[in-house]
């Protein structure tokens, strides 16, 4: 049966996630509407493993799918012609990996990229000022492919302790993005961190090695892992070696 669906007002606490539309019914994982986009309801809602996702014209949506798209960071499938990629971009002159030096650009450029099945983007004016002002206070992140001085592919994640949370990727270039997602894969790995939640099942992110996870299971990561200290959101040439452990040949 499918609940009633709640409205929040700014301060109304959010509803148990087991609450959430299930697979049956107009919008499976669907929990909530309204509230509000500011740092404290952002960082409450992750915390909780709820997510915003809405359209122009829509009112703020909050969403909490069972089973949850994740991908285990040991788990990414590093297919051959990426391997390649990776080797020609880490050995190339002019190409870097950069975290967290244009986060605006990133999520503007994410915001003009529609999702997997939509035409449109969900990325809204006002989600970019909420995730702008995420960053401002250390809990959102850019990964960022620059070639030549150039920004041509990145992601963007929300990250509280140890927990990752993916939400969009661009590229200008071809295979940008995927090297920005690889280059989240290998800090992770340095960092201790486990996984990175993907949100929903798509088969271009199951190709990656992403596989679906029980939502109890996930909260249950969630709450763990947001309890331990920071990650360094730094990105060192040397972290490709956990993807390419033997450096390519000058």
């Amino acid at each position: 049966m499918t609940l009633p669906l709640p409205w929040l007002g700014p301060d109304d606490p959010f509803p148990p996630t087991g609450n959430a539309w299930g697979p049956d019914s107009p919008a499976p994982g669907l929990l909530a509407a309204g509230g509000a986009l500011d740092v404290q309801r952002l960082k409450q809602a992750y915390a909780r493993g709820i997510f915003p996702w809405f359209s122009a014209g829509q009112p703020i949506l909050w969403w909490s799918p069972d089973p949850r798209m994740v991908l285990q960071v040991q788990e990414f499938r590093l297919h051959r012609s990426l391997r390649r990629t990776l080797q020609r971009f880490r050995a190339t002159p002019g190409c870097e990996l950069r975290v967290d030096s244009d986060f605006a650009a990133v999520i503007r450029a994410c915001s003009q990229t529609p999702r997997a099945g939509q035409s449109g983007t969900w990325i809204v004016p006002p989600m970019v000022a909420a995730y702008e002002a995420l960053h401002a206070a250390g809990h959102a992140h850019s990964v960022e492919t620059w070639v030549d001085g150039r920004l041509v592919g990145g992601l963007y994640c929300v990250a509280l302790g140890r927990a990752v949370f993916g939400e969009s990727m661009f590229a200008h270039a071809t295979d940008a993005s995927k090297i920005a997602l690889a280059a989240l894969v290998c800090l992770c790995r340095r960092e201790g961190v486990q996984m990175i939640d993907c949100q929903q099942n798509t088969g271009h992110l199951a190709s990656l090695g992403a596989r679906e996870m029980d939502r109890a299971a996930f909260l249950r990561h969630v709450d763990q892992a947001q309890s331990l200290p920071d990650c360094n959101w730094h990105f060192d040439s040397v972290y490709w070696d956990e993807l390419l452990p033997e450096r390519p040949a000058a």
